[in-house]
């Protein structure tokens, strides 16, 4: 059995129905949570976007604020100087370009100030039910432990296509919910919990 199969078929029956750890109801909630994510935990971004989605509960609303009005609910997240003017900036294009709709593809995604690949991404798998496979630290650094990509695969887009190319198309999405969670809490970065890691038998450093 080929170590993909034994992830799909480990995780179909220990966690068959996975999903976000993010908050949202709609592609526009979805893709201000991942922006405001990057480099922040999901448990942060959660307590601070009710209060924002109700000052501005469509991307038109959000395309009409100032920066510093958006700042006022986002200032306890990372970096929310940069992330207030990106959110801004991408809701003003998405009415300015997209009709006040937020795009379901990579090329359209990744033009929004603010959005890169990996953000798009989990906008296309999550929003859109779409053959998505977000390359986050977490994921990197679990599909290289266990030896799911080659060493050569030195980018996220690189472990991003090597994951595409061996997991079956209705799997992708899951799939990176179950390598996220399992860096996330089990596939650590310092002192992984090897001696509990279900996936032990297949890791190329046990």
């Amino acid at each position: 059995m080929s170590k993909y199969q034994y992830i799909i078929d480990y995780f179909s029956k220990a966690q068959p129905d996975v999903e976000s750890e993010l908050n949202y109801s709609s592609p526009y909630e979805l893709l201000v949570a991942t922006m405001l994510a990057a480099q922040c935990t999901d448990k942060r971004v959660n307590m601070v976007t009710p209060a924002l989605f109700a000052a501005y509960p469509t991307v038109s609303d959000l395309a009409k604020a100032t920066e510093e009005e958006v700042l006022t609910h986002i200032k306890s997240v990372s970096y929310p100087n940069s992330k207030a003017s990106h959110l801004v900036q991408m809701a003003q294009m998405a009415v300015r370009d997209f009709s006040g709709q937020i795009p379901c593809t990579m090329e359209e995604l990744t033009k929004l100030p603010g959005v890169g690949r990996k953000t798009a991404n989990v906008v296309l798998a999550f929003a859109f039910g779409q053959a998505a496979m977000p390359v986050d630290t977490h994921v990197f650094r679990v599909s290289h432990r266990l030896g799911l990509v080659p060493e050569s695969a030195k980018t996220p887009e690189a472990v991003e296509k090597e994951l595409v190319k061996h997991f079956p198309k209705e799997y992708i999405s899951r799939t990176h919910h179950w390598l996220l969670l399992h860096g996330r809490y089990i596939c650590t970065a310092r002192k992984p919990h090897c001696e509990e890691c279900p996936l032990s038998t297949i890791c190329n450093e046990s």
